[in-house]
């Protein structure tokens, strides 16, 4: 992991490419340098100049002749080589490559980027870029960028792989926004990507709220491992924006077809604690949310309104959220009843009328804050005639104050006349908005991060016992002698015995009388199914023959099937029909695999048999650091559970059973990376305790 504190805090820094004439990226550098108010070292680096903002210039960063720990680089990107090349010579351990011109800009610019990279390995240098607006650190302070602007002092880390955006970001925070401890442009991110920024922030005392915005995550694995330690210690909020072309594709399997471009960034996020956010404005409530307010211990909201309609779109937002409206103590409501007018709403939304003053708020407020069952609170205010929205306000901070463990979030809903109340609360620290909509997703978002925090780390892995890598091999490696991709049923039914799932015996027969013979050495009834690699819908084909009971139909339904395929399909190569032992009957489900780039293994879990892509009840998780506790939440977060638990008098099913399973298929997908999807269905999960079984498994590997 690299270390950053030559590059946050450096003791030196050089600017190559600092120019004495205004207007250029090079002399904004070298000011912003100097005027934020840097005590280190600092050197302009330009052979054409004597000096530079009154500093000595020098023609290169080995003539400097002193200790340098930071460069920041800004000149064309053809000279970005030779610059990197001296900067290791002189011994310079971090640079800020702001020049542009490289892989964002073709062929030729990716060429230019892998020999810069090269550089700075060989001589063991970390780079931020190239294609950057540069870095700030508002502690240190350090001002390494072009930017015009330099942000208010404050404990949110901003990491983006937009220039532009960051740009307007630090535009933005001058009015009234929220102060930064750093901000970091990623540019391209050859060698340094907001994995080491995020693992760096999360022990930067200077850093409450992490927040990154992010085109793609180059490095998946290293990304969970960072950020679900990170997390632990402070929240990471992330808005991903664009359509993953590395993740799921076009597939053939149920699996792969369910799995969105999108979802293994939703999956990953989830399992390593990073929130969500949907849009930039949500990606700043929600910064602005926990830098300035407590986590709330749960999701019980109080609402505390000036006006009905308000209230009850509150509500609806609070219980569309995932939140819970607070239940009051008999206690808070008869106080409510006895000091408020007898129209006031006692029972949340708590209605304190269009009249109400400062004084009937703040008694509300207290009241409400001071019940158990309130883990946060919302104050809405309507301008209305005798509003007192300065008062008010003071009220509110009052409030916070006696309850500091409780979050508490304001909408001012109108204009002018509610500006001055509104400002006082942004001053004081406590989340502002026009209308209650982002207060709630805030609210939602914190709620979140506490379910995070409470959740026990579990390092219990998918690893499971009895497992035969070695016949696997074997499988897969007369599979690809035999030019194939995709396996057959009698070969999946081999590689789920080598990994401990059941499945319902399977062999492949090539003639009548052999079906015939490994029915009866079986057992009736039988199903047989066509052997053939490129029919992936054997029913459309007439290719599946079920309940059969003696010699005879075994025979007829071999003939039939050979028939009725090579009708249909005469080009497809079909090795004989498979013979398959006809399991009772259970509840049927899904569990599958498909491969995203960055993340490695999706699994899958859902309701299963031909609905399967109709009713797309399934959850997904990483296979990378699978738990038995993820495995449940999976289970719970679809329909098909209701089944599981036991329906309208049915016996639960062994939902033991099929957590060890889905750890299975987990685990091989984990020591296969050459299996790019695999379908488990249907399963045939049958009463707690008595097991299941795989009746119809698809491997396809690469």
């Amino acid at each position: 992991m690299a270390e950053l504190t030559g590059m946050v805090r450096p003791e030196s820094v050089a600017v190559v490419g600092a120019s004495a004439v205004a207007g250029k990226i090079g002399n904004n550098v070298i000011k912003n340098v100097i005027n934020c108010g840097y005590e280190g070292k600092i050197y302009p680096v330009n052979p054409k100049e004597k000096e530079i903002e009154g500093l000595i210039a020098y023609p290169s960063v080995s003539d400097i002749g002193a200790s340098v720990d930071m460069a920041v680089v800004a000149v064309p990107a053809a000279r970005v080589p030779g610059v990197a090349e001296d900067c290791g010579q002189a011994g310079v351990k971090n640079l800020v490559v702001i020049s542009a011109g490289f892989k964002e800009v073709g062929p030729e610019g990716l060429e230019l980027e892998k020999k810069l990279t090269q550089i700075c390995s060989r001589y063991g240098m970390r780079m931020l870029g190239p294609n950057v607006v540069g870095l700030i650190d508002t502690h240190t302070p350090l001002n390494a960028s072009f930017a015009g602007t330099f942000p208010p002092k404050g404990e949110i880390a901003f990491f983006s792989q937009s220039g532009a955006m960051l740009v307007a970001i630090l535009d933005w925070s001058l009015a009234g926004g929220p102060g930064f401890s750093r901000v970091v442009s990623l540019g391209n991110k050859a060698d340094l990507s907001e994995i080491d920024f995020i693992h760096d922030a999360a022990d930067d005392p200077n850093t409450r709220v992490i927040l990154c915005y992010i085109e793609d995550i180059v490095d998946g694995r290293r990304f969970l491992e960072v950020v679900s330690r990170a997390a632990r210690k402070k929240p990471v909020v992330i808005l991903k924006s664009g359509t993953s072309q590395a993740g799921a594709q076009a597939a053939s399997s149920h699996t792969g077809a369910l799995a969105g471009s999108d979802l293994a960034y939703d999956v990953a996020f989830r399992q390593s604690g990073v929130i969500r956010a949907g849009t930039m404005t949500e990606l700043f409530d929600l910064a602005v949310a926990f830098a300035r307010a407590p986590i709330p211990r749960g999701s019980r909201v109080a609402i505390v309104t000036n006006s009905g309609g308000p209230g009850i779109i509150t509500t609806d937002n609070v219980e569309n959220a995932g939140l819970q409206m607070a239940r009051f103590t008999k206690e808070t409501i008869e106080e409510l009843r006895e000091k408020l007018p007898p129209e006031a709403g006692l029972y949340n939304p708590v209605d304190v009328l269009g009249d109400a003053l400062a004084d009937r708020y703040r008694l509300a407020m207290q009241k409400v804050m001071a019940d158990p069952n309130v883990d946060s609170m919302v104050v809405l205010m309507c301008p209305a005639g005798v509003t007192q929205p300065v008062e008010t306000t003071r009220a509110i901070l009052e409030v916070k104050e006696l309850f500091p463990d409780k979050p508490v979030f304001a909408a001012y809903m109108g204009g002018e006349t509610l500006a001055a109340g509104a400002g006082m609360l942004i001053r004081a620290g406590v989340p502002c908005y026009t209308f209650p909509e982002p207060a709630v997703a805030a609210i939602s978002g914190m709620t979140r991060y506490n379910d995070i925090l409470q959740t026990p780390e579990d390092n219990n892995g998918v690893r499971p016992e009895g497992i035969d890598r070695n016949g696997v091999k074997a499988i897969f490696y007369d599979v690809i002698r035999d030019h194939r991709l995709v396996l057959l049923g009698n070969e999946t039914a081999e590689v789920a015995k080598c990994y401990g799932i059941s499945a319902a015996p399977i062999t492949l027969a090539t003639s009548p009388d052999e079906a015939v013979g490994v029915a009866e050495k079986m057992g009736y009834p039988v199903v047989m199914k066509v052997a053939s690699p490129k029919i992936v819908h054997k029913t459309d084909v007439g290719g599946v023959k079920m309940g059969l009971q003696n010699a005879d139909e075994v025979r007829e339904a071999f003939n039939e099937i050979m028939d009725s395929v090579h009708g249909y399909m005469p080009q497809a190569v079909v090795y004989g029909v498979e013979v398959q032992k006809m399991m009772p009957k259970g509840s049927e489900f899904i569990i599958g695999m498909t491969r995203d780039v960055q993340f490695g293994p999706l699994i899958a879990f859902g309701l299963g048999g031909i609905y399967v892509n109709l009713l797309k009840d399934v959850s997904f998780r990483l296979a990378r650091g699978l738990t038995e506790r993820e495995i449940e939440s999976m289970l719970r977060e679809t329909k098909a559970y209701t089944l599981l638990r036991g329906y309208r008098g049915e016996k639960p099913r062994d939902m033991g059973a099929l957590v060890d399973v889905i750890r299975r298929v987990g685990a091989l997908a984990l020591d296969f990376p050459e299996i790019t999807e695999m379908d488990i269905n249907p399963v045939f999960a049958y009463e707690e305790g008595q097991g299941l079984s795989a009746l119809d498994i698809k491997i396809t590997i690469s």
